[in-house]
């Protein structure tokens, strides 16, 4: 990768990782699960999972990234050659690649709700509205294909403008820009919280913590979103190490990201169970705490109406923040493999990924049920690409523990790293044997809901992959063994 493809400051990988790393599942997921598992608890084994697991591989990530200099295909492709491995690991590019595709999909047109909901806001559609009303109103956008396809087009379509611009006047320039106003918007949010809701209740939801009451199901759903909150495993983190300069800590940016990452999510849960509870609501209302439950604490406040257009205005530009890189991987590796022009690479990236966002859009309508698609499968098309992410993301994180800390040797990684031999001792550890531990564990506990013939097809993959993982260990690092 040319010289001139690297970060203009060194604080903008930061900002690139950080606006990765905080999008909907900050301000949507983290707080449902949140609520639905009893609230502190599930907070602890979460950020205790983000030191032991999370950390150790972002920094492995960001490392492979900035050593190989390339897309995440080309740089496993380049690594595998430099270090004489088997050309297997490879297969860490291309899960990162698929599994931002599928997840732009579906993620567009879960995002584009946003957009609906700011103009609902803003407008005062739902002011003084009921609960009836609002779920009522949920309900009917979802069974809109027609308005889903619009919102999921206008987004996808400003979030390939912004890739399409190039690494400096796209990238840089909108991240600049975007990620402090998204953290102003959200303390305003909190400080609209505190002034009229109960944040009393919401800081002891949050903070009390109760282990014994985390169930098994709690544990493992907090360990999943400690890893997939940080983009880990889907090639965005890679790619943006790519164009990081050499003189940036890999350590400390790794806990910068890790630190913002969380307090997003912590403030974005003080805010909204401020609200939440202040309008007397229920913290487990799942999926739907974020599109039902806070348009509900808004339509009772005052001038609720107002900031929840600026809520809904800063859940749009995290997830944008969120979607660019996940074009990223996808986009440069066409660039370096078929000469394409940038613009002709996200063109492609997106157009493909806005045509297989169809398929989300209409599992909430057309295709939601009594379909062949969901006879076949036992679940809707949404469901099904959200499954293989929950399976790629994992593996490919897996893989990237494993290869970073087997397969780089002591001098390469101290030269990327540049520590104390003691956090280089503590690091190789954590993502030679707790990390892969932790997230093999995640990931086989997801197996069983996988349905029908699915089982013995991913289970014989997984099999056959930790064989083939195992072999190339003992062959490839047979001295240092």
């Amino acid at each position: 990768m040319s010289t001139h493809n690297v970060w203009t400051h060194k604080g903008t990988f930061l900002l690139a990782a950080v606006g990765s790393a905080v999008g909907l599942g900050n301000l949507w997921r983290f707080p449902y699960l949140t609520g639905e598992n009893g609230g502190g608890a599930f907070i602890l084994v979460y950020a205790l999972t983000i030191f032991a697991v999370g950390i150790p591989i972002l920094i492995g990530e960001t490392m492979l990234g900035r050593a190989s200099r390339r897309s995440p295909i080309m740089g496993m492709r380049h690594l595998t050659r430099t270090h004489n491995t088997s050309r297997a690991w490879e297969s860490i590019g291309w899960l990162g690649a698929a599994s931002a595709f599928l997840i732009l999909s579906f993620y567009s047109v879960i995002a584009g709700w946003a957009i609906h909901y700011t103009g609902l806001m803003l407008t005062g559609s739902l002011a003084g509205a009921d609960a009836a009303t609002i779920g009522a109103s949920f309900d009917s956008l979802l069974a809109a294909p027609a308005l889903l396809t619009l919102y999921h087009t206008l987004f996808i379509i400003a979030s390939g403008l912004i890739v399409g611009l190039g690494i400096h006047k796209g990238l840089e320039n909108s991240l600049r820009i975007l990620m402090p106003s998204l953290f102003v918007i959200l303390l305003v949010v909190l400080g609209y919280g505190i002034a009229n809701g109960d944040f009393g209740a919401a800081l002891g939801f949050l903070f009390t913590f109760d282990i014994g009451a985390l169930s098994l199901e709690g544990w493992l759903q907090a360990m999943g979103q400690s890893f997939f909150t940080l983009s880990l495993g889907m090639g965005a983190i890679m790619a943006y190490g790519a164009y990081m300069s050499s003189e940036v800590s890999l350590t400390r940016t790794a806990f910068a990201i890790a630190f913002v990452d969380t307090a997003v999510a912590m403030i974005a849960g003080l805010a909204i169970f401020s609200l939440v509870f202040g309008a007397g609501l229920d913290a487990a209302a799942g999926p739907g705490l974020m599109f039902v439950s806070l348009p509900l604490a808004f339509a009772e406040m005052p001038f609720g109406a107002l900031v929840g257009g600026v809520f809904f205005i800063l859940v749009l530009g995290a997830a944008i923040s969120s979607s660019i890189s996940l074009i990223e991987p996808v986009a440069a590796f066409l660039v370096e493999r078929f000469d394409l022009t940038r613009p002709q690479a996200v063109f492609g990236m997106v157009t493909a990924s806005w045509a297989m966002g169809l398929l989300t859009v209409v599992s909430f309508n057309i295709w939601a049920e009594g379909t062949i698609f969901h006879a076949l499968f036992g679940r809707n098309a949404f469901d099904f690409i959200e499954l293989l992410t929950n399976i790629f993301m994992p593996l490919g994180g897996l893989l990237i523990a494993l290869f970073a800390g087997w397969a780089l040797t002591h001098s390469e990684v101290m030269k990327e790293m540049r520590t104390s031999e003691t956090w280089f001792t503590i690091w190789r550890f954590l993502v030679r044997f707790v990390a892969p531990a932790a997230v093999a564990f995640v990931f086989l506990r997801s197996i069983p809901q996988i349905e029908g013939y699915l089982i013995p097809t991913v289970g014989a993959l997984v099999i056959v992959g930790a064989f083939a993982a195992g072999r190339t260990f003992l062959v490839d690092n047979s001295q240092e063994l």
